[in-house]
């Protein structure tokens, strides 16, 4: 007998509105996805089309007006706000353009940070974050602030951060959009292994180069999917070492 697994994200018949004014913005219109475990999606579209309205539902930051969202098979589009607040800490990572770290705050405590709602002792908090910045290969910069690290390694501190909780899913808002091309294929290569380790990954993003690393790119329109087609990936790893190559012959 063949046993058929749930996905890991399932939307129905999504929508979200808002009121401006006198004016009724839809910003979700009839959204039904679902999204398998261990996938790496892109989600694009252009300003305005509602993939940012999606991902915060997704994220559990906003109720959709109507229609339904069940996360890892539980069902969260009525759940109050401290249930809300539970399973974001519980299942989610997130990941933001602007990094949102604590400027005077080391690394390792920027990581630590969402276990301070946890029951763990504060050894092992340390002993987790420190563990997740290795990971990410920042070991060596614990200790350093923000203003210390360059902005891939902020970024490799927000990652590391997202995965402190043990998350079966992320969530990246233009993960890329604050870095030059380089370290941008270097994020991408560390959110690529992630998700070969069998983190869900979902990203937004508005660049094509960099929907170009997910196995799968929904795109949004008016509130709307308007497409949602298998991609076969680039591997971020390999064009690193080809950039680097191409680098190392320029005259």
């Amino acid at each position: 007998m063949t046993t058929v697994t749930a996905p890991l994200i399932h939307t129905r018949h999504l929508r979200k509105q808002y009121t401006m004014g006198d004016a009724t913005v839809h910003a979700l219109e009839d959204v039904s996805l679902d999204i398998a475990a261990g996938e790496l999606v892109a989600v694009m579209g252009p300003s305005g089309s509602g993939k940012s309205t999606f991902m915060n539902v997704l994220g559990c930051l906003d109720r959709p007006s109507s229609g339904h969202y069940a996360l890892a098979g539980e069902s969260v589009d009525a759940l109050e706000a401290d249930a809300l607040a539970d399973i974001r800490n519980r299942r989610i990572g997130f990941v933001f353009q602007q990094f949102n770290l604590l400027p005077r705050t080391s690394a390792l405590e920027n990581v630590e940070l969402p276990l301070l709602y946890t029951a763990l002792p504060r050894q092992q908090r340390r002993a987790r974050a420190r563990q997740r910045l290795e990971q990410v290969g920042l070991g060596a910069r614990l200790d350093h602030h923000p203003g210390q690290l360059s902005g891939g390694q902020q970024q490799r501190v927000a990652i590391a951060r997202a995965l402190v909780n043990d998350p079966v899913l992320i969530l990246a808002d233009e993960p890329t959009g604050a870095l030059d091309s380089r370290t941008s294929l270097e994020v991408m290569a560390l959110l690529q292994q992630l998700n070969r380790e069998g983190i869900t990954v979902v990203l937004v993003t508005h660049e094509h180069d960099v929907a170009a690393f997910a196995s799968r790119i929904v795109t949004f329109r008016d509130g709307r999917v308007v497409s949602d087609l298998p991609n076969a990936p680039r591997d971020a790893a390999v064009a690193l070492a080809e950039a680097a190559t191409a680098a190392g012959a320029a005259p």
